[in-house]
């Protein structure tokens, strides 16, 4: 069996070339490959693009590449937590691909199953399959690519619209526990884009907070097999986040005998 451990996050991005495109796991902030994505950043790697359910924010996870500008397209189903990414966007400096998220979702699950389209009927009757949603602007405000429309047909008296698989050059995912062959271990909504952005990737790099033997995980334990993974890098003391932090109001006193409530 290989041992598919790299020393560090450096080595293991070190050949991804500019213009590659990656999948990247994550879920807001949750479960993010975030030294993955600071050592794609020290790399210099530039004019990527990007499969991602969100970009971020505008000083932590892809929103430290965005800022930088270092992304030139993304694919994503949620874009409102950066203001960077929204200033790009409407300026002309980004080309967005706006996904409805369970679309986004099965087009990576379905590219790492070795699916290249499929019909849902997400979208239909809408500009994601009439054409003419905008993915990048002019300057001046004025749109310069526009998406094209797709493929609808009726199965069963309903309607539904075609859409292309995805299968990125790299994919970039974080994961609780894994071993030196690859299996990965997941946790709570980190599971969210993290083993479809996994599957679908050409070369997949995983970064795992804990890094155990073969053998030592259960095969019931596993979420994802080691053969979608060819490289993976121990970070135990990744930094996490919180997107937005919110606070319950504190509780009311109890009323003291004879107050009025």
């Amino acid at each position: 069996m290989i041992d598919k451990t790299v020393a560090s996050a450096a080595e293991a991005v070190a050949d991804i070339p500019s213009g590659a495109s990656l999948a990247v796991g994550g879920f807001g902030l949750c479960g993010i490959p975030s030294a993955l994505i600071q050592a794609l950043l020290e790399a210099g790697t530039t004019d990527l693009e990007v499969v991602s359910n969100n970009c971020g924010v505008d000083d932590w996870g892809l929103g430290l590449l965005l800022a930088q500008r270092r992304i030139r397209k993304m694919i994503s189903s949620y874009v409102g937590e950066n203001k960077e990414f929204a200033r790009q966007f409407l300026s002309g400096e980004l080309e967005v691909e706006l996904t409805p998220q369970g679309t986004l979702a099965e087009k990576l699950r379905a590219g790492g199953a070795g699916i290249p389209a499929f019909y849902t009927p997400a979208g239909v009757g809408t500009q994601i399959a009439l054409g003419g949603l905008p993915r990048r602007y002019n300057d001046d405000g004025s749109i310069a690519v526009a998406s094209e429309p797709k493929e609808v047909r009726e199965f069963d008296g309903a309607s539904y619209v075609l859409e292309r698989s995805l299968r990125p050059d790299f994919a970039l995912v974080h994961a609780a526990k894994g071993d030196r062959h690859g299996n990965l271990v997941f946790h709570a909504a980190a599971m969210n884009f993290n083993p479809l952005a996994a599957m679908a990737g050409r070369i997949t790099i995983a970064e795992v907070e804990e890094l155990v033997e073969p053998g030592e995980l259960a095969p019931g334990e596993v979420h994802l097999p080691g053969i979608f993974v060819q490289r993976v890098v121990h970070a135990p003391d990744v930094e996490k986040r919180i997107e937005r932090r919110t606070v319950a109001a504190a509780a009311a006193a109890p009323a003291q005998e004879g107050s009025v409530r």
